[in-house]
């Protein structure tokens, strides 16, 4: 069910008027741009596979060149082996029109505050938490993605209860890219709220031509509507949201 075909639900809860920013956004804080990447990573349509480089850093002129090229980093199981760098053939994306929200989301969704940038620490930390299954986010990932916040481009989606983190995502926004990275949950459907908050900000009057990317469908994903798109498809769409402002929680 899309945003816009909510029923039951108090919008006023989660659209982004009502959303609690963090203190570095109520100034109208900007991101900052780093210095270039030393760096100069492949063309993804050259590649054969879903992994398209090796090696490089994750400084964060290096990142936001990745993503600005549709490729983002992943560090392989073994320690030694260098940054992988993905960029998927088939893409995975949540269609802003095509959020599946369930009878059991919307309620809890009235239970819960969705919150931006409040928390942006404690939110990867629970992503990067080594007890969770399949974990991959390593202290250098978690160092690097703390400090493109820090600069602007990274942020969190959080969702509170009773004064209590319950649940969140965080991604990279630029221009009108979210690039989804990881989430968690506490209680029951908590990080689907994040993203329904997500979906909400979004669904502007660029909504047409902002991109969520959540690099790879999952059944899990998919049951919240992701769908995959060929690589070209996706590249196309991005050179495009890029160019876009911002979200206006995000700025």
């Amino acid at each position: 069910m899309a945003w816009s075909g909510f029923s039951g639900m108090n919008r006023d809860a989660l659209c982004p008027r009502a959303y609690a920013v963090g203190p570095h956004w109520k100034d109208g804080r900007v991101p900052t741009e780093p210095p270039s990447s030393a760096w100069v990573f492949p063309d993804p349509t050259d590649a054969d596979d879903d992994l398209v480089g090796l090696g490089a850093d994750l400084e964060p002129g290096t990142l936001l060149a990745a993503y600005r090229r549709g490729l983002f980093p992943m560090p392989a199981d073994e320690a030694d082996t260098p940054m992988l760098w993905w960029s998927p053939q088939h893409r995975g994306i949540i269609p802003l029109d095509g959020l599946l929200v369930s009878r059991s989301l919307r309620q809890s969704a009235r239970t819960m505050q969705v919150r931006v940038d409040t928390a942006f620490d404690e939110v990867i930390a629970a992503c990067a938490d080594p007890g969770r299954d399949a974990g991959w986010i390593d202290d250098a990932v978690l160092d690097a993605y703390t400090e493109l916040h820090e600069l602007g481009w990274a942020h969190s989606i959080e969702a509170w209860r009773e004064g209590e983190l319950v649940g969140g995502l965080y991604g990279v926004a630029i221009g009108g890219l979210f690039a989804g990275e990881s989430m968690f949950h506490r209680v029951r459907d908590a990080s689907k709220v994040a993203l329904v908050g997500l979906v909400g900000m979004l669904r502007d009057e660029h909504a047409d031509r902002r991109l969520l990317d959540v690099q790879w469908r999952t059944d899990h994903l998919a049951s919240l509507g992701a769908v995959t798109i060929p690589r070209p498809a996706y590249l196309e769409l991005l050179a495009d949201a890029v160019d876009l402002p911002l979200p206006r929680p995000f700025r």
